[in-house]
C-alpha cells in the first residue's frame, strides 16, 4: 500500500483560534496556561484530521507559537545577548515572544530580531542571529513534549525539524557577510551538530521511527563549500539510527542533485508541482533501500489537482519502487487555508474548483488508492467528482474577458517611460515645497475594533451606505487632523475602508473571488485572507479616488494616494494556474494604470504603489531571474507611467534582501522608495549605497511590528548613519511599514517622536 504523509499542517486554526489566543496573551487578557491549552486543542484537532485522511505519520514540530524557525532557534538556545538569557536555564515562551516582537508579558523589552520572507512565499520567519564560537544546547522541551502528546493519543509521529545547513544559511551575524552563502557560517557546525545528534538520540529513545529534516536550500544556487558540507553533516547524523527523510521543496534540485548521491538518509522528498521534470533523474539516483516522497499535491495554491494526470506521472515510478514511493503535498500546507467546508458563500461552481489543506489530504488518499488499484466505490465517486470539477473550470465562460484580452494585446503601445528623474524631482520639489528630511507614513493607520465592526456591519447590511460613508469620512478626518497636529509633511488618509491591502482591491476588480475563512498565516498572529484570481482582471470603476480626494479636500498639505502594486496583488493572491503569471500581472497593471490616472485627475499629487512582494516573486534560481524581473518591472512602469512629471510616484518594499536586484529596483523608476531598515540597523542601505541608487529613499526608522515605542535619539542616529552613506537631500523619514496592526497610543507616541527626530536632523550641525 502506498504511504501518504504530510510535511506540515496550518497551525493558526480554521477560525484563527491561535491568533486570538496569542493576542489575548500579549494583551494580558489570558494567562500562559490558557494559551497553552489552545495550542494543545489545535494540535489534537489537526492530528486527528490528518490521521482520519490516512496520513501514516502525523507531523510534530510544524506547530509554532510564532514561527517554526524561531522555535528551533530557541530550542538550540541561540538567544541574542540583549535578551539576557541565562545559559543554564530553559528559554521561556516569553523570551521567544520578545525575540519575535520585542516585548512579552514578562521580561525586559528589547529590539526584536530581524524578520524576512521564507523563500518566495508571503510567510515570514525570524532570522537566527549567529555568533562565532556560539555554544548550542537543548534549551526548550516543547518539541519533545509535543511528540509525547501525539504518542499518548495513539499516533505514529514524524518530527519535523529544520536542517542544520538550511538553518545556518538563513541566519545572519555581524561577523559574517550579509550574503547567505558566506562559508564562514559553516564553522558553526562544530558546535551545532552535537545538539542535532542529541535531538535525534532523544527521538530514538522515544520510539520515533522517522524524522523529517527540511533542507530547502538544496533548491537554491549553492556555493561548492555548502554542497560539500552535506556529506559531512549527514554522515555525522546517521549514527543516531533514525530513518531520515530529507525534505526539499519550492524548486527542482537541479545541479544540487549530485549532493544526494550516497547521502546516508533513508528517504528524499521532492517538489513535483514546481518541478515535475526532475522526477526521472531523482529516481535514477535512489539507492535500493531509499524512499521517494513525491510532493504531488500543490501545497501553495488552492486549485484541485488533476489526479488522472498525477497518476500518469507516478504510475511508472510506482511500478519501479513499489512501497518505497510515498505521496505528500509539495510542501507544508502552512501556505493554504484549513478547510473548504467552512466556506458557505462561495458559489457551487467555483467552490468545486478549490481544495484547502483538509481537502488536499483527501486528494492524497484518493491518489494512493488510484495508484494501488484499490479504489472502492467511495474513492471512485471522489475521482469522478474531481474530473467533473476540473472540466467545469476548463470550460467555464466566466474566466475569460474579451475586452481585457484585446486591451492586453495593445498594451505594447502604452508608454512605460517618464522624463529623467532629475527633471521630475525638480518640478516635484517646486510644486510640493517639502522640507529637508520630509516625513510621511507608509499608508495605513490603526484598524481599531470599531472600524472593523463598522465594516463588518456594512457588509452584512446592518447599516446603510450613507451611514457607512459618513463614519469612514469621520475616521479619515480624524487621521488627517492628527497628522497635521504632529507636523507630518506628507499625509495619508489612513485606509479605514480597507480590510487588507490586497483583498480590498480584489473586491473591486473583476476576475476575483473571496472566501469567508480562507485565512493563511503571514507571521506570528498576522493572518491574511488571499483573494482568488480565477479569471481575467479588469477595473469596473475607480477604487480609491473618492476617499483620497476627500482626504485631500481637508488639508493644504499633500495627501498620498495609496495603491497596492501589480506584483504584490499577484503574489499575495491565490492565482489561476491556467495561464502565465506574467499575463495576469500585466492585466493588473492596466487596471492600476487607470486608477493612477484618475487619482491624478482628482488632484492627488503623490501616489504610492506598494510592491513589498517584488523580491518575493523572484525565482529561486538565478538563471530564471531575468525573465521575471523584465515583466515585473514592466508591469510597475506600465501602471505608473501615465502621469505628469510633477506627480510624484512612491513605492514601498519591506523584509527582503535587495543587494542583487538593485538594477531592477532602479529600473522601476519610482521617485521615492521606502524600505524596511530598522530591524537590520540600516543594513539594507548597503545595496542602495553600493549601487548608487539615483532616486529618493525613505529608510524606515522604527519597527512597526514591535509594540515598543521608538526613542528620538536612536532614530536620529539611524538617519545620520543613512546620511553618511547616501545624499541627505535624497532621504525621507518614515516608519518601516504600515501602522494597521498597531494601537493608537503607541502610534501617536511613535510618530510624534519620529517628527521630532526629523526636526533635529534639519538643524545645522
Amino acid at each position: 500500500m502506498t504511504i501518504i504523509h504530510n510535511l506540515g499542517f496550518p497551525r493558526i486554526g480554521a477560525q484563527r483560534e491561535l491568533k486570538r489566543a496569542l493576542e489575548g496573551y500579549w494583551a494580558g487578557k489570558q494567562n500562559a496556561e490558557e494559551l497553552q491549552q489552545v495550542g494543545r486543542d489545535l494540535r489534537t484537532r489537526h492530528w486527528a484530521v490528518q490521521a482520519d485522511a490516512g496520513v501514516a505519520f502525523v507531523p510534530v514540530g510544524d506547530f509554532a507559537w510564532y514561527d517554526q524557525i524561531l522555535e528551533w532557534t530557541t530550542l538550540l538556545g541561540a538567544v541574542p545577548a540583549r535578551f539576557a538569557q541565562p545559559a543554564d536555564r530553559p528559554v521561556s515562551l516569553d523570551t521567544l515572544f520578545r525575540m519575535a516582537r520585542g516585548r512579552a508579558p514578562s521580561g525586559t523589552p528589547a529590539a526584536a530580531c530581524e524578520m524576512t520572507k521564507w523563500f518566495d512565499t508571503n510567510y515570514h520567519y525570524i532570522v537566527p542571529e549567529l555568533v562565532p564560537q556560539q555554544d548550542y544546547r537543548i534549551a526548550r522541551e516543547d518539541l519533545f513534549d509535543q511528540v509525547r502528546e501525539a504518542q499518548a493519543l495513539g499516533y505514529q509521529v514524524k518530527p519535523v525539524i529544520p536542517g542544520p545547513l538550511s538553518w545556518l544559511w538563513l541566519g545572519k551575524g555581524d561577523a559574517f557577510s550579509t550574503g547567505a552563502g558566506d562559508v564562514g557560517k559553516l564553522t558553526l557546525l562544530k558546535n551545532l551538530l552535537p545538539v542535532y545528534k542529541e535531538v535525534l538520540a532523544r527521538f530514538k529513545a522515544m520510539g520515533v521511527q522517522w524524522v523529517q529534516i527540511d533542507e530547502p536550500i538544496l533548491t537554491l544556487d549553492l556555493p561548492a563549500q555548502w554542497r560539500e558540507a552535506f556529506a559531512q553533516v549527514y554522515a555525522g547524523l546517521a549514527p543516531a539510527g533514525l530513518n531520515i527523510l530529507l525534505a526539499t521543496y519550492f524548486e527542482a534540485l537541479g545541479d544540487n542533485l549530485p549532493v544526494l548521491k550516497g547521502l546516508p538518509v533513508q528517504g528524499l522528498h521532492i517538489d513535483l508541482v514546481r518541478a515535475p521534470a526532475q522526477l526521472a533523474d531523482v529516481v535514477a539516483l535512489l539507492r535500493p533501500d531509499q524512499v521517494l516522497s513525491a510532493g504531488i499535491i500543490n501545497g501553495r495554491n488552492i486549485w484541485r489537482t488533476d489526479l488522472d494526470e498525477a497518476r500518469a506521472l507516478l504510475a511508472p515510478v510506482k511500478a519501479q519502487l513499489g512501497e518505497r514511493l510515498w505521496l505528500a503535498p509539495s510542501c507544508s500546507l502552512l501556505h493554504v487555508p484549513v478547510d473548504l467546508a467552512h466556506e458557505h458563500e462561495l458559489d457551487a461552481e467555483l467552490k468545486g474548483w478549490l481544495s484547502f489543506a483538509t481537502q488536499k489530504l483527501d486528494e492524497l488518499r484518493c491518489l494512493a488508492a488510484f495508484l494501488d488499484n484499490t479504489a472502492d466505490a467511495g474513492i471512485q465517486a471522489a475521482l469522478q467528482a474531481q474530473r467533473v470539477s476540473l472540466q467545469s473550470r476548463r470550460a467555464s465562460s466566466r474566466i475569460h474577458n474579451a475586452a481585457v484580452q484585446r486591451r492586453l494585446k495593445g498594451a505594447a503601445e502604452l508608454s512605460r517611460n517618464r522624463a529623467p528623474f532629475a527633471q521630475r524631482i525638480a518640478r516635484q520639489q517646486k510644486e510640493l515645497g517639502l522640507p529637508a528630511y520630509p516625513t510621511t507614513t507608509i499608508g495605513s493607520f490603526p484598524q481599531t475594533s470599531e472600524i472593523r465592526a463598522l465594516r463588518r456591519d456594512w457588509k452584512a447590511g446592518a447599516i446603510s451606505d450613507s451611514a457607512y460613508e459618513k463614519a469612514i469620512r469621520g475616521e479619515i478626518e480624524h487621521v488627517i487632523r492628527f497628522q497635521e497636529k504632529i507636523g507630518l509633511d506628507v499625509l495619508v488618509h489612513g485606509e479605514p475602508e480597507r480590510n487588507d491591502m490586497v483583498e480590498y482591491f480584489g473586491e473591486l476588480l473583476a476576475g476575483f473571488a473571496f472566501t469567508q475563512n480562507g485565512w493563511v498565516q503571514s507571521y506570528g498572529s498576522r493572518c491574511v485572507k488571499p483573494p482568488i484570481i480565477f479569471g481575467d482582471v479588469a477595473r469596473p470603476a475607480p477604487m480609491t479616488v473618492a476617499w483620497a480626494a476627500y482626504a485631500q479636500s481637508l488639508t493644504d498639505k499633500p495627501v498620498k494616494g495609496m495603491l497596492t502594486g501589480p506584483v504584490t496583488i499577484l503574489q499575495w493572491s491565490f492565482v489561476r494556474d491556467d495561464q502565465p503569471r506574467e499575463v495576469i500581472c500585466h492585466q493588473l497593471a492596466l487596471a492600476l494604470r487607470d486608477e493612477v490616472v484618475d487619482l491624478e485627475k482628482a488632484g492627488i499629487g503623490i501616489i504610492q504603489i506598494d510592491e513589498p512582494a517584488f523580491r518575493e516573486g523572484l525565482p529561486l534560481r538565478r538563471a530564471d531571474w531575468a525573465v521575471y524581473l523584465a515583466w515585473a518591472v514592466d508591469s510597475f512602469r506600465m501602471a505608473t507611467a501615465g502621469v505628469r512629471e510633477e506627480t510624484q510616484i512612491h513605492t514601498h518594499m519591506c523584509y527582503s534582501e535587495f543587494n542583487d536586484i538593485m538594477s531592477a529596483i532602479a529600473a522601476m523608476d519610482a521617485d521615492v522608495i521606502t524600505i524596511e531598515t530598522s530591524r537590520s540597523n540600516m543594513e539594507l542601505l548597503d545595496a542602495f549605497e553600493d549601487f548608487r541608487y539615483p532616486n529618493d529613499i525613505g529608510p524606515g526608522v522604527y519597527d512597526i511590528h514591535s509594540p515598543n515605542v521608538p526613542q528620538i535619539g536612536p532614530m536620529v542616529d539611524l538617519m545620520r548613519k543613512a546620511a553618511s552613506r547616501l545624499p541627505a537631500e535624497r532621504l525621507w523619514v518614515n516608519p518601516d511599514c504600515g501602522l494597521k496592526t498597531r494601537a493608537w497610543p503607541e502610534t501617536e507616541a511613535a510618530l510624534l517622536a519620529m517628527v521630532q527626530a526629523a526636526r533635529t536632523l534639519r538643524q545645522p550641525a
